[in-house]
Formats: C-alpha cells, sequence, structure tokens
C-alpha cells in the first residue's frame, strides 16, 4: 500500500532560495496569477455542474474538472510562493563594470559576434540570446570583464568567446 502524499509536502521540499526574474518577467507572473484566479469561479461552476450530474464515482465530466481545479490550486500555490522569493535583476554591468545577472554581453567568436542576456533560470531562452547564470556560459562569464576571454567545454570540443562589450 502507498502511502498518499499531499501537495503541501511537495511544496516544502521544492527550492527555496531566491527567483531572479526581470521586471517584465515578474510582471508576467503576477499576470499569470491573476488570470489562474480569474478562472477559479468557472472551473468552479463546471466542478459542480458535474458534480450534479449523478455519481462521481463514473463521472468523467466531474474526475476532469476537479483535475483542472486542483491544478489551477496548485499552480496558485507554486506562483504565490515563487513570486514571495522573486528578486529582481537590475540591468546594466556591475559596479566595477563586470558581468552580472542583468548584464547584456556581446562575445566574439571564431564565427563573428553574439549578443547574450544574463538571466534566471526562469527566463532562459538560448533562441532569443537570454542565457542563464547557472548555464556553463552564463557561470563563466559572471564577473568578467571587458577585453577577457573565457573558454567553454562542450561535447564537440571547446569554444573561445572573447567579451568585447558589457551593457
Amino acid at each position: 500500500m502507498q502511502i498518499p502524499r499531499r501537495k503541501s509536502d511537495e511544496l516544502k521540499k521544492r527550492d527555496t532560495g531566491p527567483v531572479y526574474l526581470t521586471k517584465a518577467g515578474f510582471a508576467r507572473l503576477q499576470g499569470k496569477l491573476a488570470r489562474i484566479r480569474r478562472s477559479l469561479p468557472n472551473l468552479i461552476a463546471d466542478t459542480a455542474q458535474a458534480a450534479a450530474q449523478g455519481d462521481r464515482s463514473d463521472n468523467a465530466a466531474y474526475t476532469a474538472s476537479k483535475g483542472a481545479l486542483r491544478r489551477a490550486n496548485w499552480q496558485i500555490l507554486e506562483i504565490e510562493d515563487e513570486l514571495k522569493r522573486v528578486v529582481v535583476i537590475t540591468p546594466g554591468p556591475d559596479a566595477d563594470g563586470g558581468i552580472k545577472l542583468g548584464s547584456i554581453v556581446t562575445l566574439e567568436t571564431e564565427n563573428g559576434e553574439k549578443r547574450f542576456e544574463i538571466v534566471g533560470p526562469k527566463e532562459t531562452d538560448p533562441d532569443t540570446g537570454r542565457i542563464s547564470q547557472e548555464s556553463p556560459l552564463g557561470a563563466s562569464l559572471i564577473g568578467k570583464k571587458s577585453g577577457e576571454s573565457v573558454t567553454i567545454k562542450t561535447k564537440n570540443g571547446s569554444t573561445n568567446y572573447r567579451i568585447v562589450g558589457i551593457k
């Protein structure tokens, strides 16, 4: 027999560290929370309507609507927890002119120049040039200054980057 798990127990085991977001990312997260909260009355009404159709044990509509309601409530708990831990990233270099979270870095490689914005893991999108400070490249760039070089080792070999600019 398996012991039932509660979602609140899973939430307690989750990461409790800071959540690094840009101002836009913080606004998106707040907007997502507001959208989910606005959808709750409809989900509750759907669940009540499905429950009124009869036997709940064989009622697929009730099971589905109850699942959707649980998911929404779980998302609200997760987002509220993240919002409590948000640290808003300020753009630009650090006080010494080095790369920090929020910096936009121009790198020179043998294939030309590339631009990256160093963001938190929740906003990472490598296709648009947004890399995490926890990624191999992002972690090696933190604290570096313009003119310095970094080498990243990958499965396909190593790549050399020279820092051309920091914004």
